[in-house]
C-alpha cells in the first residue's frame, strides 16, 4: 500500500502530481481525500480514464466517478457542536468562528451548521467568522488577531481540532478565556477535554473512517455489494463520554463489515 500525502498543506499541485505517480504504478484501488472539492475533479477524472477504482473518502468531491462516499454528515457535525458550546454559554454572548480551507466541502457545510445553530439563540452576537485552514499554527494566529480586536469573546468554534487547539493555545498566551469546540474527536482533542481546555468536540474520527474506505474498496474488488454512500450520525465527545476515543490509534481496531453495514442501515433509515 502506497500512502500520498501533499508535502505542502492542501496543495493542489502537490495532490495532482501524486495522482500521476499513482497512475503509473497502477494500485488496485485507490482511497481519495481531495485537498480542493473542486479543484480536483480533473483528478479523480484522470483515474476514473485509468479505470482505477476509487473511494471518496472525507471530504465529498463535486464530481467524477466513484465507488462509495465514506464520510460524516458534516452539516450535523457543525450544527451539534455550536448547539453544545452555545448551551453551555446559557444561550448569550459573543462567539466566533473558525473556518477551514475556503476550497474544502466539509469546511462549508460545518460552517453552515454553525450558523443554522447560532440562529437559534438570538442573544448570541456573531463577532467574526475567519478562515484557520485547518492548521493550528493559522488558527493560534487568527484568534490572537480577534483577541485584540474584541474585547469579549465567550466562545470559539473550530471547524476541525487543530484549529481548536490553535486557538486555546492564543487564548492562553493572551491569559484570556472562552469555550473553545473542536470537530473530528481526535485523541488530541480528547486529551485536551481531559485537561479541561476543550469543551467538546463530535466524534468524525479519521481512523474509523479509513477503516470502512478499505473494506469499501476491498469488498468491490471481490465483487461484493456496497452502499454509494457512507455518513453516520456521530456523538459529541466531552468531559462525560471520552472513554473509547481515548486510545492512540496503534491500539485501535477496526469495526466489523457487519457492523458498519448495520449502522449504516440505520443511519439511513432514521433509526
Amino acid at each position: 500500500m502506497a500512502h500520498y500525502v501533499p508535502t505542502r498543506p492542501d496543495s493542489i499541485p502537490d495532490q495532482m502530481s501524486q495522482i500521476e505517480d499513482a497512475i503509473i504504478k497502477r494500485p488496485d484501488a485507490v482511497m481519495f481525500v481531495p485537498v480542493d472539492f473542486q479543484a480536483m475533479v480533473p483528478g479523480v477524472e484522470k483515474l476514473n480514464a485509468a479505470g482505477i477504482p476509487v473511494v471518496n473518502l472525507i471530504d465529498q468531491s463535486a464530481g467524477g466517478r466513484f465507488v462509495s462516499f465514506v464520510g460524516c454528515d458534516d452539516l450535523r457535525l457543525g450544527r451539534d457542536s455550536a448547539r453544545y458550546l452555545l448551551q453551555k454559554l446559557n444561550g448569550r454572548g459573543h462567539v466566533v468562528i473558525l473556518e477551514g480551507v475556503g476550497g474544502s466541502s466539509n469546511s462549508k457545510v460545518r460552517v453552515s451548521g454553525f450558523m443554522d445553530a447560532i440562529a437559534e439563540f438570538p442573544d448570541v452576537k456573531l463577532l467574526a467568522s475567519q478562515p484557520g485552514n485547518f492548521q493550528r499554527l493559522q488558527a493560534l494566529q487568527v484568534t490572537e488577531n480577534l483577541l485584540q480586536a474584541h474585547a469579549q469573546i465567550d466562545g470559539i468554534m473550530a471547524a476541525n481540532d487543530s484549529m481548536a487547539l490553535g486557538a486555546i493555545e492564543a487564548l492562553d498566551a493572551a491569559n484570556r478565556t472562552a469555550l473553545v469546540t473542536g470537530i473530528n474527536g481526535t485523541k488530541e482533542a480528547v486529551d485536551a477535554i481531559k485537561a479541561g481546555k476543550l469543551l467538546a468536540s463530535p466524534d468524525c474520527n479519521g481512523f474509523v473512517l479509513g477503516c470502512i474506505a478499505t473494506m469499501v474498496a476491498v469488498r468491490h474488488l471481490r465483487g461484493e455489494p456496497v452502499p454509494a454512500e457512507f455518513q453516520f450520525p456521530q456523538p459529541v465527545v466531552d468531559a462525560g463520554n471520552y472513554g473509547d476515543l481515548d486510545r492512540p490509534d496503534e491500539q485501535r481496531s477496526c469495526p466489523s463489515w457487519e457492523s458498519v453495514a448495520q449502522t449504516h442501515a440505520g443511519a439511513s433509515s432514521g433509526g
